[in-house]
């Protein structure tokens, strides 16, 4: 018998030789049973991470394996010294130091007999053109530097011919210089009185505005006072501030700040923000005591007991 998760209720498989048997429901599960198997995204993306780094490592370690293997059986033909692979299609003579291609050296063209040439990312046949499949590559495929290389070139000599070009073309169609008379003030009566004046006015100081009120390690205490292993919603948790408008913001924006700390999770489901306390943060080790002790704010009516 294997038990599993579908959906919102427990499903039970039955095994037998002939086959399985069709799922049957034992019913929907409570909202303790969900919180027990669900996997959260940061869960889930850890192990994806820890997978995709172990995929690496073999793949690393089998590619290493498979050049000592297809190299065994080749040697240096200038010392005749062993060769160590240092990239696809790249390997290198360990005594003599000399870097050479071990297919363009030691492979042959299958019909004509003809010496392998890298052409972009594939060899084929000097002679006779015919597509050559190398037995030294781990992936199938090599990397000509040189055509890279001259290919970044041409491409920065065409960017930079055509920044040429469109300065040029700026250029050519830019207007006349434009010559304007001198000002004169006495054309205009009284104006040079008046900006005198203007000058010699005295500019008050600017009135401060409110102090910003902000004070975001005292919400972030006051929201980590209140959290629960159990997902609260952002109403539930108690105002710090007279201004409703102005304290939902606030505790928005600790929240989001607690979240990128990873002392919480948050998420959203409809139109309703939800917060829970993160599994390794719920010993609270930073707030002793009662949380009521953290901002003097009373705790959720009917709250869980730590």
């Amino acid at each position: 018998m294997v038990s599993g998760r579908f959906g919102s209720a427990k499903i039970v498989v039955e095994s037998s030789r002939r086959g399985i048997k069709r799922p049957k429901r034992l019913g929907p599960l409570t909202g303790k049973q969900e919180m027990c198997y669900s996997m959260d995204r940061t869960q889930i993306i850890e192990r994806a991470r820890g997978l995709t780094k172990a995929v690496a490592g073999f793949v690393a370690r089998a590619r290493e394996f498979f050049h000592a293997v297809v190299l065994s059986g080749w040697a240096c033909p200038q010392c005749d010294g062993s060769l160590a692979m240092e990239a696809d299609g790249r390997c290198r003579c360990r005594r003599c130091g000399q870097l050479l291609d071990p297919t363009v050296t030691f492979q042959r063209c299958p019909a004509c007999g003809g010496k392998p040439k890298l052409r972009v990312r594939r060899y084929e046949c000097s002679s006779c053109g015919h597509p050559i499949v190398s037995r030294f590559l781990f992936d199938g495929l090599a990397f000509d530097a040189q055509y890279f290389r001259r290919k970044m070139a041409e491409h920065r000599q065409r960017r930079t011919e055509q920044r040429e070009r469109v300065r040029q073309m700026l250029a050519g169609s830019r207007s006349q210089t434009l010559w304007l008379p001198p000002v004169d003030l006495g054309s205009v009566p009284g104006l040079a009185e008046r900006l005198r004046n203007l000058a010699l006015e005295e500019v008050p100081p600017p009135v401060p505005g409110p102090p910003n009120e902000f004070n975001l390690r005292r919400y972030e205490a006051h929201i980590q006072a209140h959290l629960r292993p159990i997902p609260l919603t952002l109403e539930e948790i108690p105002a710090l501030d007279e201004n409703a408008r102005l304290d939902r913001i606030w505790r928005f924006i600790a929240i989001i700040f607690l979240a990128h700390a990873g002392t919480l999770d948050v998420w959203q489901r409809g139109q309703t923000i939800m917060v829970r306390q993160r599994e390794a943060d719920r010993e609270r080790q930073d707030l002793p005591g009662d949380p009521e002790q953290a901002d003097g704010v009373e705790g959720l009516v009917g709250g869980i007991e730590a």
